[in-house]
């Protein structure tokens, strides 16, 4: 499968299958995709936490407020991207140039993590719906939480849905 094909297949899935495990050797692929992700100064300023049985269930609860995602606890893996420092070059970058590199590399990562889930015949969904401390809590850790991740697989006859975009003529615009 090349890039486009992934890119038309991965979308948000709402719809589990719960009696269906993920395997560990795609889990693996997928967390080393996000690993590979660029980043600035190569710093990776995040860390990755993967939640299975009942540490998934306890994340998913987590993003359900309000009514919101309600099909998270179908998702037998949960992760969660939390936040963590700059390293010294892109912390001064980052002040100087005023721009948020860990957001940016964090989008990155998700990129990768859901594109190569696509490639693995699995579905995420990507929230950024939850209760941060309750989420911080589960996973131990104590920088900011800032995406949280629902994995597995669609239930069977969960349809492709047709991708909404914008044209590419309102999108892009070229200069010389």
């Amino acid at each position: 499968m090349n890039f486009i094909e992934i890119a038309k297949m991965r979308q948000s899935c709402r719809n589990y299958d719960e009696n269906r495990p993920v395997e560990n050797e795609k889990l693996e692929a997928i967390l080393e995709a996000a690993r590979l992700a660029p980043s600035a100064c190569n710093g990776q300023p995040y860390h990755i936490t993967v939640c299975k049985g009942e540490a998934a269930k306890k994340a998913a609860a987590t993003t359900m407020g309000m009514g919101m995602n309600k099909f998270a606890p179908q998702a037998p893996v949960i992760i969660v991207i939390s936040e963590e420092d700059y390293v010294k070059t892109a912390a001064f970058g980052a002040k100087i140039k005023n721009n948020d590199y860990r957001s940016i590399d964090i989008g990155i990562a998700t990129a990768y993590l859901t594109a190569e889930a696509t490639a693995q015949g699995l579905s995420t969904c990507i929230l950024g719906w939850f209760d941060d401390k309750k989420v911080r809590e589960i996973c131990g850790v104590d920088k900011p939480v800032r995406l949280v991740i629902t994995l597995g697989y669609a239930k069977e006859g969960d349809p492709l849905r047709t991708k909404k975009r914008k044209a590419a003529e309102e999108l892009v615009s070229y200069k010389e």
